[in-house]
């Protein structure tokens, strides 16, 4: 498998689908701003403090190594772009993409208004330094991978090429998402971790 390739016609693929990618960047901005309008809602004031309160305990002020953190978040994200990359066999799973995004759109919105309002200083250090790259980065991934999802739904047939091109493109965003996690890991390492956390 030629690698290069592979990443070329992927990235080409879903930038044909410019308008299902500004849809999607729409759809995220949208459920941000929800996110911050309604996040004094008790109940969802609650769940947003929960929220960050473990992503600060566990992520960034963890006495666990970050590799540890690494490993953890790659499968988590891994996935939710999984769940994507298979909602393209039918068109019936074309709903999954907007609800993945439109929820971590919406729990990143409300997550902004804790970290500034709850925890501060310390809070703003977090978003910039860690939180908003590292969150919008994965977002663009599964952004990419939905858009491909939608193209894929109208032409899917089960045959083996289908699935290998879906493997392939998996693999392609799962790199992608790789590699955002060993940035996060190098920003964790660089301003919350000790250096003895690395392994």
């Amino acid at each position: 498998m030629n690698l290069s390739f592979r990443f070329r016609d992927c990235l080409s693929r879903t930038f044909e689908r410019k308008k299902t990618l500004a849809a999607f960047a729409i759809l995220f901005l949208v459920g941000m701003i929800l996110g911050l309008i309604f996040v004094k809602t008790p109940a969802i004031y609650d769940y947003h403090i929960t929220v960050c309160d473990r992503f600060v305990n566990r992520i960034c002020f963890s006495d666990r190594n970050v590799f540890e953190i690494f490993l953890e978040r790659a499968l988590g994200h891994a996935v939710l772009l999984l769940v994507i990359a298979l909602s393209g066999i039918h068109f019936v799973g074309c709903v999954l993409p907007p609800v993945v995004l439109l929820y971590r759109a919406y729990t990143f919105g409300g997550s902004l208004y804790i970290f500034f309002s709850v925890y501060r200083f310390s809070g703003a250090l977090i978003v910039i330094g860690l939180y908003l790259p590292v969150h919008l980065l994965i977002d663009a991934v599964l952004c990419f991978a939905g858009a491909l999802s939608y193209a894929r739904c109208r032409r899917f047939g089960f045959s083996r090429h289908d699935w290998l091109l879906l493997f392939a493109d998996f693999l392609v965003f799962f790199c992608f998402l790789l590699a955002v996690g060993l940035l996060e890991m190098l920003l964790l390492l660089a301003l919350f971790h000790p250096l003895g956390n690395i392994f």
